[in-house]
This record gives structure tokens, sequence and C-alpha cells, in this order.
């Protein structure tokens, strides 16, 4: 069985094999660029299948993925596969060091669950953690690059606690296709490839960073290349023999926080007991009516679900299907829509097992309507009118505004399996390539700076400041869309707090605009989260960027390399697709 999984995922290959054009980032926040230049992703696959389907950001882990399914699994054990795969062939974006939000529909139950295994704030962090000593927010990749960053993995605890409630294979067996093929080496991707070369010294910093992806003559490692990685193959089928316990105490734990400790120039402060001590959260998943359907998805200290739902229960006040997907105010209604959601977000939400948010009231329908009035004009609105609203309170507290900044990395992506459960999980180590700190054969995150770096606003605190043991806020939105009580859409996609915009913008133009999954994965991105709208450059996108200069807006145009995966649940069967910016494809029977 392990040597028939292996092979399969062997045999997709061929697909990371053949070259593609490497678009490379505009600048220090954009570290993970797209595969494809924005004229050649303007199409994608719509796949159809009559079982099963993966959807994912790399050929090997979907083609892994579907075996599983294939010989029996569940979603869940697929996602364990896929996940373990991931880490191998797109290390950059996440892996065994970095965190996870899962949303999972149990078929046989009829219900949604949300598991939060986000990273935490090591037991030593102070909110000073990331001020320099003059008090000062230090600069963003001082922070990032080595331990200081590192926040306690959840990822790992995650799958185990999913595959405990819902996995059907043997645990051992999912391990088996990445740690076979670590050993045996794969194909570096032109994405993987491209990624490297970009990122150049930046990866040459600390010692087994630099001998993984560099060969013996210090040059990037180039496409078609084959790379082993035999210690990730250990780690792997350490944790396979001693389930997660095994990575989160041991010598695999003690190499993690020693890696950290004892980073050259930017130590951390993570210890044994940090690891030891994590627990993967059951939230309530977040659903808010949005004409006939129910969006669902996670909630703090995932801003996702909440933002998208703010964004469209405030569109859901205008008719955007007659305005069509060519005119300017629609594009106004709902970039101006995204600014009070961000608005909203920067000033509430946060790990609610540390600071109280009013989820129900920025969710509230009235609440909504009030803030949709703001959108009655015709004109982009002032800047003076985007701020925080007033939601409805069980509590009294006032938080200052964040200036946490989330780097658009990461991975996502979907499954349904024969029975019908469903799994949308979004996954990262934050920054491309993480702390640039390696142990066992992968990465390590810098998730910690998604906290804010300011802890007091005005001399107010700030709700997303760091804590010990908290967990930072994140814009990582992986969705279910229901109807009548049943799944219709997972769907989500990597790309830092602009995924917001990319979940929002593909659900608008599937619900209100009729568009398919192939094509809502696709289409030219517009989005807008502080002011200026953000529009694809080299897209069709373009087009409105005069529109809505007219309209008041500041317009910015740059590479928007999100990785959107979705599938469609049908009375005749599953339809999926992958965003043709990244490598990503959908595998199904």
């Amino acid at each position: 069985m392990p040597r028939k999984l292996f092979a399969y995922a062997v045999a997709a290959l061929a697909f990371v094999a053949a070259p593609a054009t490497s678009q490379q980032a505009s600048d220090a926040t954009a570290p993970e660029a797209a595969t494809q230049a924005p004229t050649q992703a303007t199409t994608a696959r719509l796949v159809t299948a009559k079982s099963y389907m993966v959807a994912a950001a790399n050929p090997i882990a979907a083609a892994t993925g579907a075996e599983i399914l294939k010989q029996g699994g569940s979603a869940i054990d697929a996602a364990v596969a896929v996940q373990t795969v991931l880490g191998l062939v797109e290390p950059q974006s996440s892996g065994l060091g970095g965190g996870a939000f899962l949303v999972y529909y149990d078929a046989g139950r009829k219900r949604l669950v949300t598991l939060d295994g986000r990273e935490t704030a090591p037991q030593r962090a102070t909110p000073k953690l990331f001020l320099d000593k003059d008090g000062q927010p230090m600069e963003f990749m001082d922070a990032v690059v080595g331990g200081r960053s590192v926040g306690t993995p959840g990822t790992v605890r995650l799958l185990q606690e999913a595959h405990n409630r819902y996995g059907r294979m043997d645990w051992r067996r999912l391990f088996e296709p990445a740690a076979a093929l670590a050993e045996a080496g794969f194909a570096v991707s032109p994405r993987l490839a491209a990624l490297i070369a970009e990122e150049g010294d930046g990866l040459k910093t600390f010692e087994a960073t630099r001998e993984y992806f560099f060969d013996a003559a210090g040059a990037p490692l180039k496409a078609g290349a084959i790379l082993k990685n035999p210690a990730y193959a250990a780690t792997l089928r350490a944790i396979a023999d001693g389930g997660a316990n095994a990575f989160y105490s041991g010598p695999i734990a003690e190499a993690i926080v020693d890696t950290v400790r004892m980073a050259p120039g930017n130590p951390g402060v993570l210890v044994l007991n940090d690891l030891a001590g994590y627990r993967v959260r059951t939230r309530e998943p977040v659903c808010i009516a949005y004409r006939a359907f129910d969006v669902c998805g996670m909630g703090p200290p995932s801003s996702g679900a909440v933002a998208v739902g703010q964004t469209l229960g405030m569109i859901e006040n205008f008719d955007i299907k007659g305005l069509g997907r060519d005119n300017p105010q629609s594009w106004r209604i709902i970039g101006d829509a995204q600014r009070l959601a961000f608005a909203d977000r920067g000033r509430y939400l946060a790990d609610t097992d540390f600071v109280p948010a009013p989820i129900k009231g920025l969710l509230q329908k009235d609440y909504l309507g009030k803030r949709a009035a703001l959108l009655d004009g015709d004109r982009a609105l002032a800047g003076d009118a985007v701020k925080a609203g007033e939601p409805e309170w069980d509590h009294a507290l006032l938080f200052g505004r964040d200036t946490a900044l989330e780097l658009p990395s990461t991975s996502h992506f979907v499954i349904v399996d024969r029975d019908g459960n469903v799994v949308s999980m979004t996954t990262t180590i934050e920054n491309g390539f993480g702390s640039r700190l390696m142990t066992g054969g992968f990465l390590l995150n810098n998730e910690l700076t998604d906290f804010s770096f300011t802890t007091h606003d005005n001399g107010v605190p700030v709700a997303n400041r760091v804590e010990p043991g908290k967990r930072p806020r994140s814009s990582m939105a992986p969705t279910i869309v229901m109807k009548d009580g049943r799944p219709l859409l997972a769907i989500g996609s990597p790309g830092g707090s602009q995924i917001i915009g990319y979940v929002t913008q593909a659900l608008i133009a599937y619900i209100d605009w009729g568009m398919d999954v192939s094509q809502i994965v696709a289409m030219p991105h517009l989005l807008n989260r502080f002011g200026p709208f953000e529009i694809e450059a080299g897209t069709d996108a373009e087009k409105l960027a005069g529109p809505l200069q007219a309209l008041g807006y500041e317009v910015k145009t740059g590479d928007m390399s999100s990785g959107l995966h979705a599938i469609e649940i049908t009375a005749d069967g599953l339809k999926g697709s992958a965003d043709p910016r990244r490598e990503g494809v959908a595998v199904g029977e």
C-alpha cells in the first residue's frame, strides 16, 4: 500500500516538470510571487468527478490525496497526506513548523466543525517582544528572520486531533507517501526554484537552510533538480510511529527549541513547555446568511470569516447582480464594504481566549445595514468616513487600532470524499520561507509577526498585541458555503490579508454573477483594504483603473498571487478547480 501511494505521487512529478514563467514579487510585502504572469493566468481547468476530489497547490500533493481517497480513506485521511507532501514540495508556504485552520463538514452528523491549529506565543513572550531598545517597533524583516518570530507550531497537533475524530485509515500509512518521496527525492518545481532564486541571500542566513536550498557551489536550486530530504522523512516516520506527541516532546521538540533559542543574531524565547502544552481549540463556526446561502468559516483568532461575512452582509443591500461585474459601481460598493470591514477588523478582532470580541454584533443584520448606508452614494468614501463602527457589545471594552502586517504566503486545499465529508483547510508558516530557520527537514514559522508590534494606540490597548500563550490574528478564510443545510462550495486562498478580498470576490462571482468554479478562481482581482484600490496588473481588471480613479480612489496595480482552490458539490457530482497563478490542480474520480 505505501509503495502504491508513493508510485502515484511520483507519477505526478510530470505535472511540475513543465516550465512556467516566474513572476517576481514587487516588494518586500509580497514574498511569494505568482508562478505564471497574469496574462497567462486568465483561465483555469474545470475538473469533474463523481465520487471524490482534491484541489491543492501542488500536483504531487493533490495526486497523493486523491490516491488516499481512492483507497477508501476519508477527507481527513487525505488532508494528513496532502499536508505532509505540501510541507516537502512547497516548503516555503506551509508545513510541520506552522499552523492551520480547518473547516470541516461532517456528513454523518450533518454539522460543521472548525478546528484552530494556529500557532501560539511562547509563555516567555511579552507585549514588548517586537520593540527595540528605544521602545520603537522593529523593522519588519528584522523581526521575521530568526527565532524571535517563531510561535509554537500547531499543524501536527491539528492533524492528529482531526484524525482522531474523523480518520479512517491507519495514521502511520498516511505519512509514508511523503516520507518515501523525501527519501527518493522530488523534482524542484518551477515555482519553488523561482522563489529560492528570488529570496537569494535571505535564505543563506542560517546554515541548515542554506545547505538545503542551494547547491554545493552556492547557487540556488534549479527547476527539475532532484531534492532529497532524509531529515524530513525521519521526522515524518517519528510522528507516524509516536503520534503528535513525538513532535511536541522528545528529540524533535528539543531540536526546535534549540534552533529557535540559538538563532544567531535574533534568538527567540520558545521553551519545551510551550510545545508540550500546545492544544488545538474547537471553535464555533462563524456563518452569515447571504442571499439564499449560508457562508461559513473560521472565527477568531482568524478575522477571515467575520470580515468576509461583514463585507457580504453590507453588499447584500445592493443589486450587485444587476450592476454586473464590469461596472465600476459594483466595485465601489465591494471595495468600500471591504474598507469598513477592515476598519472593524483592525480594532476589534483578536484571539478571543484573551480578549472579548463582539462577533455577533459585528455580523448583526441591523448593524451591517447601518454600515451599508454609508455606501449609498456614488463616489468613494472619504478617508475620515472609514472607521470602526460601534457594534452591539455585551460588555464595555474599547481597543486601539492594530498595526500588524500579514504577508501573502500560505497554502490552501479542499477535499471531498465519497461520503460527502468536506475539508477546507488553510495552512501557513506566514512569510515565504517563514523565519528562515530549519530543523528536522522543515522550516519554522514566523507567525508571531502577525501580532501588532505596537501595544497601545493613544493609550488604549491593542487587541492583537503579543501576550503569552495567545494566538496571533489571521486573515485565513477557509470557507464552506451551505444551502438548505448541505455543503455546496468549499473554497479558500493564501495571500495574507488579501485573502479576505480574494475569497469575498470569488463568492460574489459565484453567487451573484453565476460564474463556475474555474472562472471564480481565475478572474482578475480587485480589492480594497485600507483606501487605495488594488488592481491585479496585466489583467482585464486594469480597464477599471480609470473609472475607479474618477470615483475618487487612489489606484495601485501590482501582482496579486492568490491561490484559490474550490470544489462545488452538486447533485450530479463534483466540480473543482485550482488558481492558475500557482501550480495547483484538482484531481478526482
